[in-house]
């Protein structure tokens, strides 16, 4: 029984992070790191902001993370995450420190890409440090821009 427990958990898990094609901060952020989508509107940053930095939605990632850590640990793999692990981490960390940003995350083989839009130069400097401290994450390109929201 305590073998089979992680193993269905596992199952469940890895289905749902298949079920997640993409790694955003947020729903309208752009599709693919190929792009940094379009400037948000101010109204659509606040809502965001709102939603990021709420206490319960911080619990989750944190959560989250954790979740996933544990998981690998036990699978024997404390380094090496798969792409769909790395991709929802950073994003949870994103999410979590860039609040009003929009940005997407893709993985492969532990170089992670980041894309998008922050609203200012200083949230832009805080994506590669927030990135790198994922484990797994041996490098990272920012290919992300400032771009202050829009008003409507």
């Amino acid at each position: 029984m305590k073998k089979i427990m992680p193993l269905l958990l596992g199952g469940v898990l890895m289905v749902s992070v298949a079920a997640c094609n993409n790694a955003k901060t947020t729903s309208d952020a752009p599709n693919s790191t190929d792009n940094n989508g379009q400037v948000p509107k101010a109204q659509d940053a606040q809502n965001a902001q709102k939603d990021a930095s709420n206490d319960v939605r911080k619990n989750q990632m944190e959560s989250d993370i954790r979740a996933r850590e544990q998981r690998n640990d036990v699978g024997g793999s404390k380094d090496k995450r798969a792409d769909g692990d790395l991709e929802s981490e950073v994003r949870d960390k994103l999410e979590a420190n860039i609040p009003n940003g929009k940005l997407t995350v893709d993985s492969k083989n532990g170089a992670v890409t980041v894309a998008g839009t922050v609203p200012n130069q200083a949230q832009l400097a805080k994506v590669e440090p927030l990135a790198k401290q994922i484990k797994g994450v041996k490098s990272v390109a920012v290919k992300a821009t400032v771009a202050a929201p829009k008003a409507q």
